[in-house]
């Protein structure tokens, strides 16, 4: 963004970007629109309360990676991250406007939503930032909640599993991101195998068990050919695989009726649709193949038809 051009802005953390993020987003885009000018997302990184509190930070919705192509994908023009420190944690909240929001990003207008809060110690709420736009020459647009939707709630239900709850507080399934590793390779020994995705740390997994939904190749960095833009229908285990002692938690996606890829050291995402049951300790391999082939078999009618690109 040009230094002398001005901007519409909105701020918030957007864990998730979730329906009521979207909703606030959306109108930032179509004010910039109207005016113009650009629209510019503020985030944090990493969470406030990682600094504010350390220990207390919730487990993360979505990577910044993630988060950024999601506003990136609602007509965002650009996404500032800004580092929160001590330092920015300090900042009264008519600092915060001066130095951010006029000085930096220059801003004409500013949407938030009802329930914004900014400076220290979350002394500024949208009347405290309106009477600062007077000063400084911005508007505020403050945007009603949408009821029954947050974050907190979000990691509530994926927490329990309830995957398909908070996929619709969400508008998309709950994703998690990571690294393909190597792992103990006994869901090739079963014939069905699996990827063993290495999450970031303080990532939201759901609860363990066996759900249906989807496995892709991530472009970070460059994909091998054939695997760019590659999406499968998957059956996803969550938890340490009680049949087998001492293994630790995982999440391991089994792209179905594929035994032909190689996607150790592949950044991957894996998407979760729908829960079907909770994890079981099987009295023989036998009794556990039989289980998973009808597992596959569900999460097959439950993808059958939607390819979740």
């Amino acid at each position: 963004m040009q230094e002398s051009e001005r901007s519409v802005v909105t701020v918030g953390v957007f864990d998730g970007v979730h329906r009521g993020h979207r909703q606030v987003v959306e109108r930032a885009v179509a004010v910039a629109r109207s005016l113009e000018l650009r629209c510019v997302a503020v985030t944090f990184e990493p969470h406030p309360a990682e600094v504010v509190r350390p220990g207390t930070q919730p487990p993360r919705l979505t990577t910044l990676r993630e988060r950024t192509a999601l506003l990136t994908g609602l007509g965002v023009d650009e996404v500032v991250v800004l580092p929160f420190t001590m330092e920015v944690a300090r900042l009264s909240p008519a600092d915060f406007a001066q130095s951010v929001l006029a000085e930096r990003l220059r801003a004409a207008a500013v949407v938030v939503g009802a329930n914004f809060t900014f400076g220290h110690q979350a002394a500024g709420d949208p009347s405290a930032l309106r009477v600062l736009g007077d000063k400084y020459d911005f508007t505020v647009e403050e945007i009603p909640l949408v009821s029954g939707v947050s974050s907190t709630l979000v990691r509530e239900l994926v927490a329990a599993g309830d995957v398909s709850a908070a996929a619709t507080l969400l508008g998309r399934p709950h994703r998690v991101e990571g690294v393909v590793v190597r792992g103990y390779q006994r869901g090739r020994q079963l014939g069905f195998p699996t990827a063993n995705v290495e999450t970031p740390p303080n990532t939201a997994i759901p609860a363990d068990g066996v759900y249906a939904g989807w496995l892709r190749c991530v472009a970070v960095g460059n994909l091998p050919a054939g695997y760019d833009g590659c999406v499968w229908p998957a059956a996803i285990s969550v938890g340490t695989n009680p049949t087998f002692e001492g293994v630790p938690r995982t999440v391991e996606a089994y792209a179905l009726d594929r035994d032909d890829l190689d996607l150790y050291g592949m950044h991957v995402a894996v998407d979760f649709g729908a829960r079907l049951r909770g994890n079981t300790k099987f009295d023989s391999i036998e009794a556990l193949i039989a289980q998973i082939h009808a597992d596959v078999d569900r999460v097959r009618q439950l993808t059958s038809g939607h390819d979740n690109r």
